[in-house]
Parts: C-alpha cells; sequence; structure tokens
C-alpha cells in the first residue's frame, strides 16, 4: 500500500528549501517583558551568543534609553562578533511634536551603534487618538521622520506596526497608511503587528496578502498569543508571503507570550521545506531551548512541541509497540532532527517492551522474556503498589534496573543524618539545619548546612559532604519539588511521593521517593538524584 506523503510524514522533510524566511527574535526584549522573566546583562549577552550560533537572523537586544541594564548590554555587545545575526536595537518613533534628530530616545537608539534598529509606531486610529492624544496626520509624519532619521544613519530599518490587525478593523486605509508613511521613508521591513494577540488565522493571511501586493518582498509578522494562535497566525502570514517572523524562541513574553519560534522554525523547515536556520543547526533546536530556559530561570513545558521531554514520551501500550515497529506511527518526525529523543514511560499501562528498552541501556543482551526482565517488572508492579510512579521518574527507574541486574556499588554510604528546625525570629534567615555523617570508600566525612527548609537544608548537607569525592556535583542543583499525599484519608500517617527534578546546567534528570515521613521520602530521591549523575558522569568517561 503507498502511503501518501502528506499524511504520513516520516519527518525528513524537504530535500532542499522552497524558500527562506529571516527569524528575528525578541527574546530579549519582549521575552523580558514576561511575568517573572528577570535577565542579567550577562543572561542577555549569553542568550544573544546562544541565538546567534542557532542561526536567528536578527536579535532584538532591548531599548538601549529605556533602563540602566539595556544601556550597558549594548556597549558591551559591541565587543560582540556574531556569525549569523544582526543585533537589533529597539524604539519608538519620535515624540509628539519633536524633532527626531533631537529626540532623547531616538539618540540613544542612533548610540547603540547597532546595524539594525526596530521602531515601532501606531498603525491603529484609536491608539492615535486615544493614547497618543495626537492627530492622524502628525502619527505618520513621526513615523515617516523617523525612519528617514535612521536611514539617513546608514541603519537597516525595521518598522514594526504595532496594533496593525485590530488598527484594520477600526480604519484599514489608516493602518495602511501608517506602513506607506514607512515604506516610503525607506523602511527595509513593514511588520505587521498582532499586539493584542486577537487576530484569526484566515484575517491574517488576508491582511498579509495584501501589504504583500502593495509592498512586496519587505513584510513581516509579529503575534502575540493570548488567544493561543500566535504560532498558526505566523504560519499563516508565512504562506500569504511574509518574508520574516518575530517571536521568542521558546515564546514566553507579554501577557501570554509571543509565537513560540522553536515551534516554528520546525515546522517552517521540517514541514514546509522554508529555511530559517542553517539546516545542520536543527538538531541544536531542542539543547538550545532547554539552555535559555536554564537561564530565564523556567521550567521547560514538557509538553511543548518538538523541545519539550513529552514531545516523543509514548506511555500507552498500542502506542510504544506501533513506535517500536514503525516509529512514523506516532511520531511525526525523528526526535533526533530537533535534538530530542525518544521515551517509552514507565507506568501501569506500559508492559514489558517498555521496560526492556530501559534494560537494555543498562545491559543490552537481555530479551523481554529474560528472567531478569521478568523479575524487574514485578519489582516495579510491588514498588508502584507501595506508591511509587515511575513515569515521570525514568532515572529512578535505571538506578532500579542496575541494582536489580547485579553487582552495584552505591557511590557512598550513609551512617546517619540529623534535621534541626527552628522558627526563625528575623525574616530573610535559614530556618533548618541538616548534619550528615556518610563514607566514601571507607573515608568518613561529616558535615552541616543550613537551608530555608529541612529538604532544602539536607540537599545542601549531602551534596557539601560529597563534592570532595566527586567535585561535578557543584554544578548539581534541583529545579523541582513535588510532594503528592497518596491516601489523605490517613492524615499524617499518609504515605508521600516526593518527585524532584535536577540539573548540571546542561541536563536534567527526575527522581522519586515514596514513605510516610516526608523527610525520608525527600532523602530517597535526592539519594537516586546525586547517584544518577554519578553514574552518567561514569558513561561519559567510560
Amino acid at each position: 500500500m503507498r502511503i501518501r506523503q502528506e499524511q504520513y510524514n516520516d519527518g525528513k522533510g524537504e530535500t532542499g528549501m522552497s524558500r527562506m524566511v529571516e527569524i528575528f527574535d525578541s527574546t530579549l526584549r519582549d521575552g523580558a517583558q514576561g511575568e517573572g522573566i528577570a535577565f542579567s546583562v550577562e543572561d542577555k549577552l549569553h542568550i544573544a551568543q546562544l541565538l546567534d550560533g542557532l542561526g536567528a537572523a536578527y536579535i532584538e537586544a532591548g531599548n538601549p534609553g529605556s533602563n540602566p541594564k539595556d544601556l550597558e548590554f549594548f556597549e558591551r555587545a559591541k565587543r560582540l562578533t556574531f556569525k549569523n545575526a544582526k543585533l537589533c536595537a529597539f524604539g519608538s518613533t519620535r515624540r509628539c511634536g519633536a524633532d527626531a534628530a533631537s529626540d532623547k530616545n531616538v539618540r540613544s537608539l542612533l548610540d547603540a551603534c547597532t546595524p539594525v534598529v526596530c521602531i515601532f509606531g501606531k498603525a491603529s486610529e484609536l491608539h492615535v487618538q486615544r493614547v497618543l492624544r495626537t492627530t492622524p496626520r502628525e502619527n505618520l509624519a513621526m513615523i515617516a521622520e523617523t525612519v528617514a532619521f535612521f536611514k539617513e544613519a546608514g541603519r537597516e530599518v525595521v518598522f514594526d506596526a504595532e496594533h496593525f490587525f485590530d488598527g484594520c478593523l477600526v480604519n484599514e486605509h489608516y493602518a495602511f497608511a501608517a506602513l506607506d508613511a514607512a515604506a516610503q521613508a525607506g523602511a527595509d521591513t513593514l511588520c505587521l503587528c498582532d499586539t493584542n494577540g486577537a487576530a484569526y488565522p484566515t484575517g491574517v493571511f488576508a491582511r498579509t496578502q495584501q501589504a504583500v501586493k502593495r509592498f512586496g518582498d519587505r513584510v513581516a509578522i509579529h503575534c502575540h498569543n493570548d488567544t493561543g494562535l500566535a504560532v498558526a497566525n505566523s504560519l499563516f502570514a508565512v504562506d500569504a508571503g511574509a518574508r520574516q517572523v518575530q517571536g521568542t524562541f521558546i515564546g514566553f513574553g507579554e501577557r501570554c507570550g509571543n509565537a513560540n519560534l522553536s515551534t516554528l522554525i520546525a515546522d517552517l523547515q521540517l514541514k514546509r521545506g522554508i529555511g530559517c536556520i542553517p539546516a545542520e543547526n536543527m538538531p541544536m533546536l531542542t539543547s538550545a531551548a532547554r539552555a535559555l530556559a536554564e537561564i530565564a530561570n523556567l521550567s521547560l513545558p514538557p509538553a511543548m512541541p518538538y523541545v519539550g521531554a513529552s514531545a516523543f514520551a509514548h506511555k500507552g501500550g498500542m502506542h510504544i509497540d506501533g513506535v517500536s515497529k514503525l516509529t512514523c506511527s506516532f511520531e511525526h518526525i525523528d526526535p533526533e532532527q530537533v535534538g530530542n529523543e525518544r521515551r517509552f514511560l514507565m507506568s501501569e499501562v506500559s508492559g514489558r517492551t517498555t521496560l526492556l528498552a530501559a534494560v537494555n541501556r543498562v545491559d543490552q543482551a537481555l530479551t523481554k522474556d529474560s528472567p531478569q526482565t521478568k523479575s524487574i517488572m514485578q519489582k516495579i508492579k510491588e514498588l508502584e503498589h507501595y506508591g511509587y510512579q515511575f513515569e515521570a521518574a525514568q532515572s529512578s527507574v535505571e538506578l532500579l534496573i542496575r541494582r536489580q541486574l547485579g553487582p552495584y556499588k552505591p557511590y557512598f554510604a550513609l551512617a546517619h543524618y540529623k534535621i534541626i528546625t527552628e522558627h526563625p525570629v528575623h525574616e530573610n534567615i535559614d530556618c533548618a539545619t541538616a548534619i550528615i555523617k556518610l563514607s566514601v570508600d571507607g573515608i568518613t566525612e561529616i558535615t552541616a548546612a543550613q537551608g530555608d527548609g529541612p529538604v532544602h537544608a539536607l540537599d545542601c548537607a549531602l551534596k557539601k559532604a560529597l563534592v570532595k569525592f566527586y567535585p561535578e556535583l557543584a554544578q548539581v542543583r534541583l529545579t523541582d519539588y513535588k510532594v503528592r499525599v497518596m491516601e489523605p484519608r490517613d492524615a499524617t500517617a499518609a504515605k508521600v511521593r516526593v518527585l524532584i527534578e535536577s540539573t548540571d546546567g546542561v541536563s536534567s534528570w527526575s527522581t522519586v521517593g515514596v514513605s510516610t515521613d516526608i523527610i525520608e521520602a525527600s532523602w530517597i530521591a535526592l539519594v537516586d538524584s546525586i547517584e544518577y549523575k554519578l553514574i552518567a558522569k561514569q558513561a561519559v568517561i567510560a
């Protein structure tokens, strides 16, 4: 039977790119406006180099006239060398009634010395009259004069037509007049902005098509995600002829965020054959997304398309069996194309086929009918009956398999630990102390550490005791800690399941512990986390 390629995509994409689309990344500006995001100057420099290495064409880095942090960034960025990207400073048109050459904010954009400037101006007559409180004619003059000023200074100019799509609903003629003013002044790119994130794909397609017919190959799209349509709207705009896509790399930004470029790049390049970044950089997509999330101090949503930890995770037995026989049955691409990996989740709805994938990472000679495999499955069932859940703690599964298969030497032996908690008299001081006694290869180590709570103190003391034996543990930290009460009806005597996620700044892993004592459950998960890191380190060396 012939399989229709458009319906069953094997993930190989086009052999050649049908066209190219420029990626304009606004993580450092629009992304920094997301709730809970606070980049340092060092963070911004690191992210800029990460995005350049990935292959973004433009990096919009902020407004040098808005705050001292952005001003320092642009000063330090002058010393950076970019391989792929052009650095872009962002700011508004001149003020009402002012002269562009003497406007303080306009001058700050010039002084940033970036090869590209992005100027935003109102494309909605309603905003002109009610927000700017000026006349439609003056607003058009503000746009034209500011764009002309930067063109005369030798800059590439991107004009962001703010509120373009909702502006079209108020007065379509005026929204396009704003684009005309920028185009006639020499703007290189005209960006249609769905600033409210309220546009619908069919409307975006129609308006973008109008703009392309009118202005040719210099139309861009900038979508917010207030209705969950930012990626879809951006794709429709590209179909209509937009040659530049603006967004943030993993989607965070003002309110509900921006178009997620990690999704858009993969959609365009792998599904549509439209080039966005160098083909050889596509396997960097997942690691770049996770690195950026780490810098932003965020947990990358597991279900994020292409780059999330669950993007290629399979739990149902039928799905696992199908993927094992024919990967495209339940996977739309090969996860390696975007640097991700396939995972078979351990749970009550999976079977020995799932377990075998984990077992074979430790011992490739075993089959699903081997006595050892059956024994491990039985142990997992016993632990799940006790309260463990392994689908979100694959690292604990690997440790369990290693312990069951034969000689397994722990990296340390605990003698005892003691937790001391106290109610702080003053605010902002540590309120728990952990004392640990353990041994490594017969050498005893006793240490203590304080923390914000008993588990934090225990984690700090454990790493403090072990780091002299295993220096690589200095980079390990907890990124998430979850507690689930298993049997609430038993009140304080109930079992608790503790799931922790750890990272060394490069990779992340999850472990689990269960006990009627929350500290003991946390200890079990912490120990697994440490041992998994040390096993992974040993595997790399081997």
